[in-house]
């Protein structure tokens, strides 16, 4: 019977992990088999649990649209697991390096080695994808994995941890569950790499953490991910993306639109494009099985007061609200709201939202909006709306964001083959398809000296023969 480690206490957790370096000290690795195996099986075992999951992530956000816990959970979590099945044994063979002409005939090669036990910190907004996706890698790679998802979502949860048993053993990969002081004793386990994907804030407490035991980490982060709507781009159609992107999930998605910035005098036809886009997508809010509540009551009031913020600092708030339903608190769903005319330091504009309210900004030329951008933090994503060559290849260059989607956004995320991080205050590092294996695999260096070679050369006593060999090689 699979041993639980739900609730447990630091002892818990550092026995997990020591259960954990005995097998890998006992039996190595994972092996490929094994590895094929997991992989396939456990993307079995999701689809087996799809309607599981969508109950659970439901009953965790009060209201989450199944479709799209299927779209944003499910979904990304099957393709990057039948992706690596598919190409992890090409991403692990070894690879040739030339080696310098004066040390041949001897050979170089990089070797990708599993780190060990990794640890992983998933957040509550996508709680199956982004506690399985980094899993994918991780096992790609050999590795293996302790899992800690959010105590927001216990409910998925308590799935989770089901689903990997069904799968793994518990000293491959194991799932330990808890609140905040579960969470604090994780991040300062002596892992071989850490992932968390959550808040700047936590973010800087966990790398502090990990440090302590010189943890190598991946953060990915979130922060105020900017849209630019560029003049030569047709508003009607970059509000129809925009809204999709922002009101997905109710704008609880880290790379979701944060603010956009339109040129000046349009502010008025962007919010009016926008609020048809909306009220075609949800045309009603309430019971509206499309339309996701927000997780729970602190994030509920949180989003309230950076409305009310704006609009004491003398913002115009627009609500998009197609029925004129009047929504109450304990279903917490709040409707779309564009903000114009917010000052910079309104905190909709210093904090990232994570919810369905979009500040609009103006911009009286290109280079202004580009040097808006580039005055703030470094984002996970951005965004940019234009059919214009140089305008997309400028916004390419200039701007230094985790990711990018040119004239459409999120979708940038659940491509395999595009690696997904962050940089600066948005995060380090970045898995997703091979750039995940990379991440948990340690490039090895091994050079091999041939049978007849030339190495006495370089050694003592030296005299003329060095004094000739250094002038070819430093010529």
């Amino acid at each position: 019977m699979r041993d639980s480690v739900t609730n447990p206490t630091k002892e818990r957790l550092s026995a997990c992990l020591a259960a954990q370096r005995h097998a890998l000290r006992a039996e190595g690795p994972l092996t490929v088999e094994r590895r094929a195996e997991t992989l396939k099986g456990l993307a079995d075992a999701v689809l087996r649990h799809t309607d599981d999951f969508a109950d659970a992530v439901r009953q965790d956000f009060g209201h989450r649209s199944v479709h799209e816990t299927k779209l944003a959970d499910l979904y990304p979590v099957v393709a990057g697991l039948r992706h690596a099945r598919r190409n992890f044994r090409r991403w692990m063979k070894p690879r040739r390096r030339p080696i310098q002409w004066m040390f041949k005939p001897a050979s170089g090669r990089v070797v990708y080695q599993p780190l060990g036990v990794v640890g992983i910190i998933s957040p509550w907004n996508y709680p199956v994808q982004l506690a399985l996706a980094p899993l994918a890698g991780a096992i790609a790679a050999g590795n293996r994995v302790m899992i800690k998802p959010s105590e927001i979502t216990p409910a998925t949860s308590a799935l989770l941890e089901t689903v990997i048993g069904e799968v793994f053993k518990p000293h491959e990969v194991a799932v330990v569950q808890g609140g905040p002081d579960v969470a604090e004793a994780f991040t300062a386990l002596k892992f071989d790499h850490l992932l968390f994907t959550g808040s700047t804030a936590v973010g800087r407490h966990v790398m502090r953490a990990a440090s302590e035991n010189l943890v190598p980490v991946t953060l990915e982060l979130g922060g105020k991910s900017p849209t630019l709507v560029a003049p030569d781009y047709p508003l009607d159609k970059a509000a129809e993306r925009i809204a999709a992107g922002k009101l997905f999930n109710a704008g609880q998605t880290c790379i979701a639109p944060d603010y956009v910035l339109v040129p000046r005098g349009s502010e008025t036809v962007f919010v009016e494009a926008f609020k048809a886009a909306a009220t075609k997508l949800y045309p009603t809010l309430g019971a509206n099985p499309d339309y996701t509540a927000i997780v729970n009551d602190r994030h509920y009031e949180r989003i309230g007061r950076l409305v009310a913020d704006a609009l004491e600092r003398g913002a115009r708030a627009h609500e998009v609200n197609p029925a004129g339903e009047t929504l109450q608190a304990s279903g917490r769903k709040i409707a779309p709201v564009l903000l114009l005319g917010a000052p910079d330091d309104a905190l909709a504009l210093r904090e990232e939202i994570f919810g369905p309210v979009l500040p609009i900004v103006p911009y009286d030329t290109l280079e202004e909006a580009f040097g808006y951008i580039g005055e703030r933090p470094r984002p996970l994503a951005f965004y940019l709306f234009s059919h214009d060559k140089e305008t997309v290849e400028y916004g390419v260059q200039r701007v230094v964001a985790g990711g990018m989607a040119v004239n459409d956004t999120l979708l940038h995320c659940v491509q395999e083959e595009l690696p997904f991080g962050g940089v600066g205050e948005s995060g380090m590092g970045a898995y997703h398809g091979e750039a995940g294996f990379r991440t948990f695999s340690h490039a090895k260096s091994v050079f091999r000296q041939a049978r007849l070679n030339g190495a006495g050369m370089t050694k003592p006593p030296y005299g003329k023969r060095m004094e000739r060999l250094l002038g070819l090689i430093l010529r």
